[in-house]
């Protein structure tokens, strides 16, 4: 427990009942969790199985894990969970899969998969309706909202469509045997409230929580971890009401406000020491998230030292804000003497980056983009993958339902809802169940040959994979299911070119494999799932490159040197939501938020942008200073134009409308 500060050391060794530690940007909280699970373990008695420290991300799990192990040995060690909540919530319904009217082998589909879901049962290919219909089916469900209370609730009839949508949706995937990835918590957390067996179970073999980031907590995942904690209400739960920056994805400050109402006897130990930043960029942050009410009073403080001093620099239009930042980051890393991996540059939306990695580019400074997509993530690669799965694995029910929808074989949602139905009560997979005899009773002579002759083409595909090229096999797949002709019928001619190119690169690659290495499509498709591993855990890794992110993606992360750029009223704060609605006073909060996150991942420096004018295509839009900025309260924020916070009508709503349109 050395080099623990007061506060940290309270938490640690606090564990009389529920404990909420409130740990500032930077302020040593995975330290503290990591820390109690060995004092859990090496001083109260504990078992290790009965402990489960629970997070957001694989990374973040990734990273406490490997602390834990650190610091016991590996029989100290046997039995510990550290997962995220989705990892959590799949671990009991594998288990409880009964209880949950699930066969042991369901289905999880993932976001790809439940779009061609929906988008079947609205019968459209507006991609914009099919995305906000998953997404409020999403919030919905991390509300705890069933279909039936949706509908109930609906206030317009967009609402109302979608709720009908919900209840054909939870209908479909019940009788694929499936759950999305929502699911994955939903149905434990509803499971562990009613069936007091199943509740009493988990409480008994979970017998302390640690929960991380417990301001990022929906409804339905403070349901779960509640039912868990039981009675005893024996968990610490680590969060900052200040970084609380995902409301759109459900998440609620009003859990945290929640704790001290379910647990009166609750325990509040402040982290506010920062171990990341200078006082400057402390003192800066401080001022700016004093202007948000407080649920929970702290003031961050470093003993780096002051630090320099936060630069803002105004840029003529996003032009000339990429070149500048391209000549200032070589010049500055230059003079330090520092990597590339130093270096940050953060912004609010997506559409900021093009120019700028333009910029970089001709600059020739390397670069990572935060979140992009790997090769064999791609929705056309996946399509292809999904074949190759069914040919390694038969009662892999996702890749079968993804292949036989892709392209369109006249197997539609019906057919499939009735093969789901008949594989759940026999509690095999849809691949051996439409092959069983007593499967003709329930279903068409049609249907019944359109899934026969599906399977009959994998089986021999899989007979020939095991003799033949892997890279000529693949070409002939292609052709006899006419994915390119399907690519042409589903996209405009520029994203069909672009897709149909992906297919050729990999099989093209598949092929270069299988000959070099003596492998055929089998065997290559197992190398391809190693090597899309392998690329998340790449994804890990820091190259020496310049980081490109979000703020929302750059949470719990730090660098010594950050550019935050693009610091505009309409654009940090953004002033909609995408449907052009006006800030309202919550909303303005989390941004404000999010411009504290922004802030505090600098640990040396912080250098704020932003743009006179913003290009529209042809046209250049007025801009004006974020708000945020005046509220840093820094000692050179005198050029800043006395009306930053104010717009008049016209230019607030000609700045709305270039973003939108961006």
């Amino acid at each position: 427990m050395s080099g623990l500060n007061a506060a940290q050391s309270e938490a640690v060794h606090y564990v009389d009942g529920p404990c909420l530690v409130l740990a500032g940007a930077g302020s040593g909280k995975t330290r503290v969790i990591t820390q109690k699970i060995a004092h859990l373990i090496t001083q109260i008695g504990v078992q290790a199985r009965n402990i489960a420290a629970v997070t957001f991300t694989n990374k973040a799990a990734k990273e406490m894990e490997e602390r834990a192990h650190g610091l016991l040995d590996a029989s100290q060690t046997k039995g510990l969970l550290v997962c995220t909540f989705h990892s959590l919530g799949m671990r009991i319904l594998r288990e409880e899969h009964k209880a949950a009217g699930l066969k042991q082998r369901f289905s999880i589909l993932d976001a790809t998969d439940t779009f061609g879901l929906v988008q079947q049962l609205l019968g459209t290919t507006d991609k914009n309706l099919i995305r906000k219909s998953q997404s409020v089916m999403s919030l919905w469900k991390n509300g705890l909202i069933d279909p039936d209370a949706a509908l109930a609730q609906a206030q317009t009839e967009d609402e109302a469509q979608i709720a009908r949508l919900y209840q054909s949706y939870q209908a479909t995937l019940k009788s694929y045997q499936a759950v999305d990835f929502d699911d994955l918590i939903l149905i434990p957390a509803q499971m562990l409230k009613t069936n007091a067996e199943v509740r009493e179970k988990w409480q008994n073999r979970l017998r302390y929580l640690l929960v991380d980031e417990v301001q990022d907590t929906n409804a339905c995942q403070y349901d779960l971890l509640k039912s868990i904690a039981g009675p005893r209400a024996m968990f610490t739960a680590v969060g900052d009401d200040d970084q609380a920056i995902y409301a759109w994805r459900g998440a609620t400050l009003e859990n945290l406000r929640q704790l001290t109402d379910d647990y009166p006897q609750l325990k509040v130990i402040k982290l506010e020491q920062n171990y990341r930043s200078t006082i400057r960029i402390l003192q800066a942050a401080n001022r700016l998230i004093a202007n948000n009410p407080k649920l929970f009073e702290k003031t961050l403080w470093s003993n780096h030292g002051m630090g320099e001093m936060i630069a803002i620099t105004p840029m003529n239009d996003d032009e000339h804000e990429a070149e500048q930042l391209a000549m200032m980051m070589s010049s500055h890393r230059f003079e330090r003497r520092a990597k590339y991996s130093d270096y940050a540059i953060l912004y609010r939306n997506n559409f900021q980056t093009r120019i700028l990695e333009q910029a970089l580019r001709r600059q020739k400074i390397p670069y990572i983009l935060s979140g992009g997509q790997s090769f064999f993530e791609r929705a056309e690669i996946k399509d292809i993958l999904a074949y190759l799965r069914l040919l390694h694995n038969s009662d892999d029910d996702p890749a079968f339902i993804r292949a036989v929808t892709t392209p369109k074989r006249g197997i539609g949602q019906k057919t499939l809802e009735v093969l789901g139905t008949y594989a759940g009560e026999r509690g095999n997979s849809l691949f051996e169940a439409m092959f069983e005899k007593a499967f003709e009773a329930r279903i068409n002579v049609g249907m019944l040959h359109a899934l026969r002759t599906f399977g009959t083409f994998i089986n021999n595909l899989e007979y020939r994979a095991q003799r033949e090229p892997a890279g000529e096999l693949l070409t002939e797949l292609l052709k006899a299911i006419n994915y390119e002709e399907w690519l042409y019928e589903q996209n405009d001619e520029r994203g069909a070119q672009s897709r149909w190119q992906n297919v050729l690169d990999f099989t093209s690659w598949m092929g270069e494999k299988g000959k070099e290495d003596g492998l055929n499509l089998i065997e290559l498709t197992q190398r391809v799932a190693l090597i899309t591993m392998l690329d998340r855990k790449n994804e890990e890794a820091k190259p020496d490159a310049v980081q490109l992110s979000t703020l929302h993606a750059a949470k719990g992360l730090e660098f010594p040197h950050v550019f935050l750029i693009g610091c505009e009223e309409s654009i940090l704060p953004s002033f909609g939501d995408g449907e052009g609605r006006e800030l309202t006073p919550e909303r303005l909060e989390e941004e404000r938020r999010l411009m504290y996150v922004g802030v505090t991942r600098a640990q040396r420096s912080l250098n704020i942008t932003y743009c006179k004018k913003r290009s529209k295509g042809r046209e250049l839009v007025t801009c004006f200073p974020s708000r945020f900025i005046k509220e840093l309260k820094l000692e050179d924020d005198d050029h800043l134009p006395d009306d930053t916070p104010k717009m008049s009508p016209k230019d607030r709503l000609s700045a709305l409308k270039s973003m939108l349109g961006k």
